[in-house]
């Protein structure tokens, strides 16, 4: 007996269970379909069972658009009561009152909710977030002004007086009230940092926002000199604004009201010379520098404003010999007083660099590495940096196969790390320069697996650059002379490159190395940095080749030397994205979305 009883029990509720899923779909179907008249029985046979906010939504705009003001009322009265925590019904009671044409009750009711509003500050938020979204401001400003005094402080209700303020257009008023929230809890400021990039377009020229923000940030500085938290975040504005040189300014400042150690400056230089702002980078070191030895940062700060320095002359390349032999000399200063041993090996590489690549002093590069090999050993690794860039002088000497020597003793101590595998590929091209086209080739198709896609990809582009051409000439001349003038090239003798080059397009006109000709001599001004000529030769090779395999590598090049070098992002974003949709299957693509996201 108590099994039938069971089974009929289960039957009950299974069938009710369908009934009301069939009554949902009849009664969300006819909605979809904008027939309320058929909806209407159905959504009231559902909301009497279960009240949901979607099912009472839906019913509520099936009753006004039947002009059902009666059961309207009605219905939002028993939903408030159903959840009567949730203001948001009592609002919306007051909305439909006031959409009947009865103000006088709804503003009855809008006024009830502010008198009797409870202490509590969800309650506050909820109601004022209910006026905000029906669009009555004012009502929720109201509400936050009466929410402050019931709370008697208890409660920071500056974000929200700062959305109100921004809905009326009251923006300064909007301003104040995000940075006011500091006063209540300093620890806010990095949410802060989140919230203002969505009020300030720090991109745009001529913006009053970030004009108000600054004078706001400077008056509270001016009146609570000891609060060091709005010297942080207009530090952080101008940073945004990329205005390192004021904000370097303040960073000094608030050094000097602080520990005087040179923390803050620090951490601005190395923020600048990361964005290429290399004055305001040396100037923030130098600063720490002249705090003495005794500050925690002297001799990091020392090696940064080298490294700003090297950086400088690396990106820019635009220096005067003086500038030059002015950097070296910093260098040495600085090496005289570090120790002699391997912490000593990174600055010493960059002098050396100096050096050989920009002061036209490739025997004292030479000496300068030599004798930081007699150094104590410091690890393989630096060992193996200090023979790699070495050897590179010796190629820019012509003293190529000692060069040789070096790149192997590399490869073969640290032949499966990324600098035995750079070692490897720089001797394939030594061979390549000598003409041994086939044995260069070997080691370069070993090198298309390499770990740095950087090397592969040059080892890809050297391979197919002599599988493509060997053959073309029974003789190999032009491929012989091109692989001279690369030589002549990696030694920076441009004229003499360039007349080799010449001298292959003159006698073999129709030759399929035109293009990496072009390349070579884009190559050639950005080694000079004579990016608008680099960017001339570029062009033309996607005007002229925009088919052959070097296309899509000219677009790259272009929107890398806006990018890195002109400081153009609108223009280094235009190439990107010619990659992405004129060459989707280049090699290139992935580099190229990313730095697009990046400065888009």
């Amino acid at each position: 007996m108590n099994k039938i009883l069971f089974n009929i029990l289960f039957l009950f509720i299974s069938f009710s269970c369908f009934a009301q899923s069939t009554d949902e779909q009849l009664a969300n179907y006819y909605f979809n379909e904008g027939d309320c008249e058929k909806a209407l029985p159905y959504f009231e046979k559902v909301y009497n069972k279960n009240p949901v906010d979607f099912i009472y939504s839906r019913y509520l705009t099936c009753l006004r658009n039947k002009s059902e003001d009666k059961a309207a009322i009605a219905l939002i009265k028993r939903q408030g009561s159903i959840y009567p925590n949730k203001l948001e019904y009592q609002v919306a009671l007051g909305e439909e009152y006031e959409r009947q044409n009865n103000t006088r009750k709804a503003d009855k009711i809008y006024q009830s909710l502010i008198d009797n509003l409870a202490a509590s500050p969800r309650i506050v938020i909820d109601l004022q977030k209910s006026f905000s979204a029906l669009g009555k401001h004012q009502l929720a400003l109201q509400t936050l002004k009466k929410g402050d005094q019931i709370l008697k402080g208890r409660y920071p209700l500056h974000i929200q007086y700062a959305e109100v303020y921004g809905a009326l257009n009251e923006t300064e008023l909007m301003i104040q009230s995000y940075i006011n929230l500091l006063d209540y809890n300093p620890g806010m400021i990095s949410s802060l940092k989140r919230i203002i990039p969505r009020m300030i377009d720090f991109e745009e020229e001529d913006n009053e926002r970030f004009k108000m923000f600054q004078n706001e940030l400077i008056r509270k500085i001016q009146k609570n000199p000891n609060d060091n938290v709005y010297s942080e975040l207009l530090i952080w504005a101008l940073i945004q604004k990329k205005n390192f040189p004021a904000a370097l300014i303040q960073a000094k400042g608030l050094d000097r009201r602080t520990a005087n150690d040179g923390r803050e400056v620090y951490k601005l230089g190395n923020q600048a010379s990361r964005s290429n702002q290399f004055s305001t980078a040396r100037n923030a070191f130098k600063y720490i520098i002249n705090l003495g030895t005794d500050s925690p940062y002297y001799y990091a700060a020392e090696q940064r404003l080298l490294n700003t320095r090297y950086k400088e002359i690396t990106t820019l390349r635009n220096y005067t010999a003086s500038q030059i032999q002015e950097t070296i000399q910093e260098y040495e200063n600085a090496l005289e007083r570090m120790p002699k041993n391997g912490k000593a090996l990174p600055i010493i590489r960059e002098k050396a660099y100096i050096q050989a690549y920009y002061g036209n002093q490739s025997e004292a590069a030479k000496n300068t590495l030599e004798k930081a090999l007699e150094l104590p050993k410091y690890n393989d690794l630096e060992e193996a940096k200090i023979k790699t860039l070495l050897a590179d002088i010796l190629v820019l000497q012509d003293d190529v196969w000692e060069a040789s020597l070096l790149y192997m003793q590399v490869e073969k101590k640290l032949k499966y790390e990324p600098i035995g595998q750079e070692a490897k590929f720089k001797n394939a091209r030594i061979f390549y320069y000598d003409g041994d086209f086939l044995f260069a080739q070997s080691q370069l198709d070993v090198l298309k697996e390499a770990t740095t896609r950087l090397i592969a990809n040059d080892a890809m582009n050297l391979s197919i650059l002599i599988t493509d051409n060997l053959g073309l000439d029974s003789n190999f001349v032009a491929m012989r002379q091109f692989a001279k003038a690369d030589l002549l090239l990696e030694q920076h003798k441009y004229n003499e490159a360039f007349a080799l080059y010449d001298s292959i397009t003159d006698i073999f006109p129709d030759h399929k190395l035109k293009d990496d000709i072009l390349m070579r001599k884009a190559e050639a001004f950005q080694n000079q940095g004579k990016w608008k000529e680099a960017i001339k030769y570029l062009q033309e090779v996607v005007d002229n080749h925009a088919d052959d395999i070097l296309a899509d590598d000219a677009l790259y090049q272009i929107a890398q030397i806006h990018e890195n070098h002109l400081f153009n992002n609108e223009l280094a974003a235009k190439y990107y994205f010619k990659i992405m949709r004129d060459y989707p299957g280049s090699l290139f693509v992935t580099e190229a979305r990313k730095a697009y996201r990046k400065i888009n």
